[in-house]
């Protein structure tokens, strides 16, 4: 019947159980993400860039594929031209030689970039990100230390950034939904910075528009100089009929009278008998008067 001589067997020798799938290493997959192209899954060459998701791609990749028109990868569907992608700059890591170049985890090996600001290297242990304005890359770290001090400025190179500008590099899935909004709020900012442009142009044209209407019509008003058919060629000013129509109604003896200082006495025009109705005539000055002590009705 079996079992002789005291064999004990064991429970995973009698019973049967479903064998657990094969699960993926992790660190094999980071390390893989950061050294290897999304789009050809090659080893990244440089120049390297990012797109909007913060996925890494060798430049010269991307280009070939836009070139030839051939159908992106799911992962990169939304990278349709250069507009999609930033080039990185990135620090190399000195430590980095040619022996790390050969196959084996970043755990014992050095990656060949490192943070400018605070020496981390850039193997997936640590998040880093890149501002799309610039291109810079440095370490998440870095940025939330020296954020207080440097708001909104590149601390690499004093490139002024906006919330929206932050691209976490290779983040997991809640970093990539929040990269999806950062990318439709910089469309949204682009799109009205453009509007805004365009307005500021129209009315600059309508303001010079309305400027050199004015400049010709204050130039046609203005008296221009005829030159005379003499031997000595010189100018002369065409008088404006309106100014010495002005000097000759000023010369009239009629707006001569309305001054205060005019007399009628002393009209040419007047006869002695005119003259006489008004008390600057001798007759009335040489007129008796009435004074204090004596009342005469006839004088008063």
């Amino acid at each position: 019947m079996g079992c002789d001589g005291g064999t004990i067997p064991r429970r995973d020798e009698l019973v049967r159980v479903k064998q657990k799938p094969e699960q993926k290493d992790k660190d094999a997959e980071r390390e893989f993400r950061w050294l290897h192209c999304a789009l050809t899954q090659q080893r990244l060459q440089e120049p390297i860039a990012m797109c909007t998701m913060g996925r890494l791609y060798s430049k010269q990749s991307v280009i070939e594929r836009l070139l030839e028109k051939l159908e992106m990868p799911e992962t990169s569907a939304h990278v349709r031209s250069l507009k999609d992608i930033k080039t990185l700059q990135l620090t190399p890591n000195p430590a980095f030689t040619d022996e790390d170049k050969s196959e084996g985890l970043l755990d014992t090996r050095h990656a060949p970039y490192i943070c400018k600001l605070i020496g981390l290297e850039m193997s997936g242990k640590f998040r880093f990100v890149a501002l799309w304005t610039c291109g810079c890359v440095m370490s998440e770290r870095a940025l939330k230390q020296i954020k207080g001090s440097m708001a909104s400025v590149c601390p690499l190179c004093q490139v002024p950034y906006s919330v929206e500008d932050v691209i976490v590099l290779n983040g997991n899935d809640e970093d990539l939904e929040l990269m999806k909004v950062k990318c439709e709020m910089r469309a949204a900012k682009r799109k009205s910075a453009k509007k805004d442009k365009k307005d500021a142009k129209k009315t600059e044209t309508c303001v010079k528009s309305e400027t050199a209407d004015a400049a010709a019509t204050t130039s046609s008003k203005i008296d221009k100089p005829t030159t005379s058919n003499g031997n000595a060629n010189k100018l002369k000013i065409v008088a404006n009929p309106k100014r010495l129509g002005a000097v000759n109604a000023m010369q009239d003896p009629e707006l001569k009278r309305l001054k205060t200082d005019f007399s009628v006495a002393k009209d040419p025009k007047a006869s002695d008998v005119y003259k006489s109705l008004f008390t600057s005539h001798k007759t009335d000055k040489e007129q008796e008067r009435a004074h204090w002590i004596t009342y005469n009705p006839f004088y008063n």
